[in-house]
């Protein structure tokens, strides 16, 4: 309902941000729009009752209506949240099916590949539990590195990566896969926070802007 909220009347000159800190996991995709074979989905706190909302849901709702002159910047801070939008350019490579938008412009921060988990610790703030990519995003505007797109993912990348002794997966989070997935997985994936969006540009020309 929130999301639906979001796009109500939105016009060209808008310009939207979405942030989400929390779980994210993943369910086998059926209808064949995956490379890797397998939906990202965000884990809302009633999940067990309503179930998940995936990735497919996500891009009909956030990204598929965006009208030409609005723009949506997503910052989404789980675990296999790579393509969590499933924008249509992965900047390293293509994400799949083509699902673009309405003319708008999407582009999305994410806390790991599709294949990777994100950590929430104390390790960073000293003060309180705080998803990893979020601190590292904020950490990268307020030290004056978030000139260009490019600029900010390196800079996430790089705290991450010298903080990275400090990140274990969080023991919620693997429990919560465990249960939801009935498979196994191990502590201590690195992980590699990535840019997507609707439209190719040059991360390190583009200035960025909300």
């Amino acid at each position: 309902m929130a999301m639906h909220w979001l796009m109500q009347g939105v016009q060209a000159g808008d310009s939207l941000v979405f942030h989400y800190s929390g779980h994210g996991l993943q369910q086998r995709n059926y209808t064949e729009d995956e490379v890797d074979g397998y939906d990202e989905t965000l884990c809302p706190l009633d999940f067990k009752t309503q179930g998940m909302i995936v990735d497919n849901e996500l891009n009909a709702t956030l990204v598929r209506p965006l009208p030409c002159g609005a723009k949506l910047h997503a910052v989404i801070d789980s675990c296999h949240s790579g393509t969590m939008l499933d924008l249509p350019i992965f900047f390293v490579g293509w994400t799949g099916a083509w699902k673009g938008t309405n003319g708008g412009e999407v582009i999305s921060f994410s806390g790991c590949d599709d294949h990777q988990k994100s950590a929430d610790t104390d390790s960073l703030s000293k003060v309180t539990s705080t998803g990893a990519m979020t601190f590292s995003f904020i950490q990268a505007i307020e030290r004056g590195q978030g000139t260009t797109y490019g600029s900010i993912l390196n800079a996430i990348r790089s705290f991450i990566r010298g903080s990275d002794s400090d990140l274990g997966s969080n023991i919620v989070t693997f429990l919560l896969t465990m249960l939801i997935t009935g498979g196994s997985v191990g502590f201590g994936m690195r992980q590699e926070p990535q840019l997507t969006s609707n439209e190719p540009f040059d991360v390190y020309t583009r200035q960025f802007s909300l």
